[in-house]
């Protein structure tokens, strides 16, 4: 009986017996199809464990991973080689030039959970085939490919799905109800789609949809169906002739008085604006050029004045400022000390007259209030600060901002004068051209974009944590507060300057301003008292934003849907560290070492107990000496030659 046992097992399919040594099998066939630079797994070794982005189970038995982003595969994947690697649980080929279609015989890695085909030249269909087979999928991305066709509402079977992003891709058709509740990231922009998005998806960011043919909410296109125009009536013509002949006549003489009336009201006032437009010879308008639009994105309400197409702060004038010369379009006349104030050695080449009479842009709304660019009429550029919601009184609120004008350091945005009035606070700091690093890292994706190399990141880290370290030295209780990307900004040769600083407590006790989520510290409960350790935390967040690419705020990354710096702990822990970085940091050589030993730094400083984070300086001393081993190396990180990682980074 044993004996026909063996006969039978052995007269089974091949994918049923699979084993570690078809695993492997199914690897070398994959390597002789496509190639790549780090595809240098030796013959000699019986077990593929070893080989570089191969992951095996905790017994060694199979092959459960396979990560090999960025290493230049070419070619079409070989049908066949998926019935043997059955136990494959992620797949990671993002960022290659493979082309062809996806083999569908990947259906028979039933138990696959993360599909990572980003950045390829796929072709063809997404398989129906898969729609049945892997339902454990929690992450699938396939954008920046060629796939055609529709969207399947088949993608509703993959019931624990998490991430699918299909951006950039040619699919055409409508796109379907997906009512899958566990789907939190979702992308199908740039495609060739039309229709309404579907219910569903409306709770979606709106830029999830942009670049195809769609309409409703989010977007701002409205749907034919839903511009509400009246059904079509049958009209009887006589019975309107009856009623229009029905009317009496003192109901038309009402008629008639009412419309002269009213059009003698709005002669009226017609006359009135006119004339006090006329009086008003000194009105005070910061950015009479910057489109109103750009404030009603932003959300922010415009300065009420003269005109509602600019920074304009003439009706605050008229109450609270005069110029030198009289009122202010018939405003109360102010004391003497309302004037611009500038600090330290400020060279005061302007007034307040000329700030507020500058023409300006909205640079962006943040946490404290509303930022602009002002040009004034000598061509000098300075970023204006519009404080919102301040509750310390003008004494406290003229000591605090003090002392913030008092800190002087290359890595800190200066701050160089202030406004106080009951109406208005404004802050006035030099502009910075570059703009931010969150719109350096995030913004232009396009054809156009400058790479952000390891020399330009690993310089913008040093800069911000020497602004950052220079602000901790001035006492225990001193800190930023609220440090994140959008707070680094940049100036022409990529310098970092941090800024925001010390506004918290100008703010007020009663100020809870909204930290950016991902940032903050996990023990920080009250965002008004943070910690020069919880900074520490904060400034880890964004070392592993530079060195990853992705923002805090989208860093469900995978099946733990967890925060960014739990991700890139969980991924390293895998030793797969090569999968955490940035693409662009893929293609420069003789970097890994720095890049591991920045990213173990990020580590340490986003460690989950405060005690456990290094000081700002001894983070500053870890930077210096991993740039200054590099330099020493003399390696060559400004290359674009298209360079990966070498085969081992593990930690």
């Amino acid at each position: 009986m044993l004996f026909f046992i063996f006969h039978i097992l052995l007269l089974l399919p091949a994918g049923i017996m699979a084993d570690l040594a078809s695993d492997r099998a199914a690897l070398l066939s994959l390597r002789s199809a496509v190639g790549g630079r780090t595809l240098l797994w030796t013959t000699a070794e019986q077990t593929p464990c070893n080989w570089s982005g191969v992951k095996c189970d905790s017994n060694g038995n199979r092959v459960t991973g396979l990560h090999l982003p960025g290493v230049s595969l070419v070619g079409e994947l070989p049908l066949g080689i998926f019935k043997n690697l059955t136990e494959l649980r992620t797949l990671s080929l993002r960022f290659n030039a493979l082309s062809g279609s996806i083999p569908v015989d990947l259906s028979s890695c039933t138990g696959l959970r993360n599909l990572n085909l980003q950045g390829n030249r796929f072709t063809g269909s997404f398989p129906e085939a898969f729609f049945s087979s892997l339902r454990d999928l929690i992450g699938l991305n396939i954008a920046e490919n060629n796939f055609s066709g529709e969207i399947s509402t088949s993608f509703n079977n993959f019931t624990r799905l998490k991430t699918l992003y299909l951006e950039n891709n040619q699919f055409s058709g409508t796109l379907p109800e997906l009512e899958n509740p566990n789907l939190e990231q979702f992308n199908v922009s740039f495609n060739n789609l039309n229709g309404t998005v579907p219910k569903s998806l409306q709770s979606k960011p709106r830029e999830s949809f942009l670049g195809n043919s769609l309409c409703g909410s989010p977007l701002d296109k409205l749907c034919p169906n839903s511009l509400n125009v009246p059904p079509a009536v049958s009209v009887d013509f006589n019975r309107n002739r009856k009623k229009k002949n029905s009317l009496s006549g003192g109901a038309i003489a009402g008629i008639v008085i009412g419309s002269l009336l009213g059009l003698v009201v709005i002669l009226i006032l017609v006359f009135i604006i006119c004339r006090k437009s006329g009086k008003k010879t000194s009105s005070i308008d910061i950015g009479g050029g910057m489109k109103r639009n750009d404030a009603e994105v932003l959300g922010e309400k415009p300065l009420t004045g003269s005109g509602s197409n600019g920074f304009s702060v003439a009706a605050a004038a008229a109450a609270a400022m005069t110029t030198t010369g009289g009122n202010a379009g018939g405003g109360d006349v102010i004391s003497s000390n309302k004037k611009l104030v500038f600090f330290r050695n400020s060279t005061a080449v302007f007034d307040l007259e000329d700030l507020l009479r500058a023409s300006a842009e909205v640079l962006g709304k943040g946490t404290f209030g509303t930022a602009y660019k002002a040009v004034l009429e000598a061509g000098i550029m300075v970023a204006v600060k519009r404080l919102k919601d301040v509750t310390v009184l003008e004494p406290e609120f003229r000591e605090k901002i003090e002392f913030v004008g008092a800190m002087d350091h290359e890595n800190l945005v200066p701050l160089r004068a202030y406004y106080y009035s009951r109406e208005e606070k404004l802050l006035v700091y030099d502009y910075m051209p570059m703009g931010s690093l969150s719109a350096l890292l995030h913004g232009n994706k396009g054809g156009g974009r400058t790479p952000l190399n390891w020399e330009i990141r690993s310089a913008i880290a040093l800069g911000a944590a020497r602004g950052i370290e220079y602000l901790h030295s001035h006492g225990n209780n001193i800190s930023h507060g609220n440090i994140k990307s959008s707070n680094v900004l940049l100036t022409k040769s990529l310098g970092a300057r941090v800024s925001d600083f010390g506004l918290a407590n100008v703010m007020g006790l009663h100020s809870t301003p909204n930290r950016v989520a991902g940032y903050r510290a996990p023990e920080v409960t009250d965002p008004r008292r943070v910690s020069q350790k919880a900074d520490v935390y904060s400034f880890g967040v964004l070392l592993l934003e530079l060195l990853t690419g992705k923002a805090p705020t989208h860093a469900l990354l995978n099946e733990e849907g967890v925060d960014l710096p739990r991700w890139v702990q969980s991924t390293v822990k895998e030793e797969w560290t090569s999968e955490v970085f940035d693409l662009e940091l893929l293609r420069y050589q003789n970097v890994e070492d720095e890049m591991v030993q920045l990213l173990q730094l990020a580590i340490d400083c986003a460690a989950q107990y405060p005690d456990n984070r290094p000081t700002i300086s001894e983070v500053v001393s870890r930077i210096e000496e991993l740039r200054r081993s590099s330099l020493l190396r003399g390696d060559d990180h400004g290359s674009n030659r298209d360079q990966g990682l070498g085969p081992d980074l593990s930690m």
